[in-house]
């Protein structure tokens, strides 16, 4: 008898770490999807719609689309390469950079505007010589896009790099024996294998870009038409009408649904396809035709 008393009691202190757990795991889900769940709820269609003419949205929809599509092109252009440097060097000095790469990720947004207004502002570092150059940084769409980039390349350049160290050197040097150079081997052998992280790399970078706040505010201000984007037009309207501010923050939720979902479906279509021998090794690929 004592001992039928006693199995159920093992069984349930065994079973409550697992419900203690599971309940845990579904209150943190919650409390993730509950906010997005809010934001869809808050307002009909109409009333989204109705925000979405309010006059600071059309100027910002346009700057943010601009500034961040240009961070982008930057990051991407100067950081490729980069991005396959860090993924074949070794050492110290790779180790420098990489950590140097991660500091605007964990260095406070307006912490990140405050430094580009000492090295870019006008009694900054480089104030007096840009100024001598007559450029004027701080306050300016200029000002907008290198915040963007600052506090987005290293989301491109961790992916780029990561997609780069899946390389395999030896396809490389097969590209080079075969008489190709070293730009046109990283081109037609490298970038090719590495696409699906690079491409990942690149939405994040842009969507990192686009919900950029707190440097953009601090560096560049809240100018309508001018540096105002999406984030800084959402808690400008915010006051003055809460449906603009929802339909901009539904606009930037929907897009990073996209993206997201883009994200897990571009890689998966990339496998699908199968990889064959990668781009670039055949005789006819890298040097012409036979």
């Amino acid at each position: 008898m004592i001992r039928s008393l006693a199995a159920p009691r093992e069984r349930v202190r065994a079973a409550a770490p697992r419900l203690l757990a599971t309940s845990g795991a579904f209150l943190l889900l919650a409390t993730l999807l509950l906010p997005m769940l809010g934001l869809l709820l808050s307002a009909s269609p109409a009333e989204l719609w109705a925000g979405l003419k309010h006059p600071a949205v059309a100027p910002a929809l346009w700057l943010s689309a601009r500034t961040s599509f240009m961070a982008l092109a930057l990051v991407t252009l100067l950081g490729t390469p980069l991005a396959y440097w860090l993924a074949r060097a070794r050492g110290a000095t790779a180790e420098l950079v990489s950590l140097a790469i991660d500091l605007p990720i964990v260095v406070p947004p307006a912490v990140v505007g405050i430094a580009l207004l000492t090295s870019f502002g006008q009694r900054g570092l480089l104030g007096p010589t840009l100024a001598a150059l007559g450029w004027r940084l701080p306050f300016s769409t200029s000002a907008v896009v290198l915040a963007q980039v600052v506090v987005s390349a290293p989301f491109y350049l961790q992916s780029a790099a990561t997609a780069f160290r899946k390389v395999d050197v030896d396809s490389i040097i097969v590209a080079r024996t075969l008489g190709a150079s070293a730009p046109m081997a990283f081109a037609r052998v490298a970038v090719p294998i590495a696409l699906p992280g690079l491409l990942s790399g690149a939405a994040l970078c842009w969507a990192r870009s686009l919900g950029e706040f707190g440097a953009t505010l601090v560096f560049a201000g809240s100018l309508s038409g001018v540096t105002q984007t999406m984030p800084l037009a959402i808690y400008a309207t915010l006051e003055s009408d809460v449906r603009a501010a929802l339909g901009l923050s539904v606009l930037l939720a929907a897009v990073g649904v996209a993206l997201l979902f883009c994200l897990r479906i571009v890689p998966r279509w990339f496998l699908a396809r199968g990889r064959p021998n990668p781009p670039g090794l055949g005789r006819g690929s890298l040097l012409g035709p036979d």
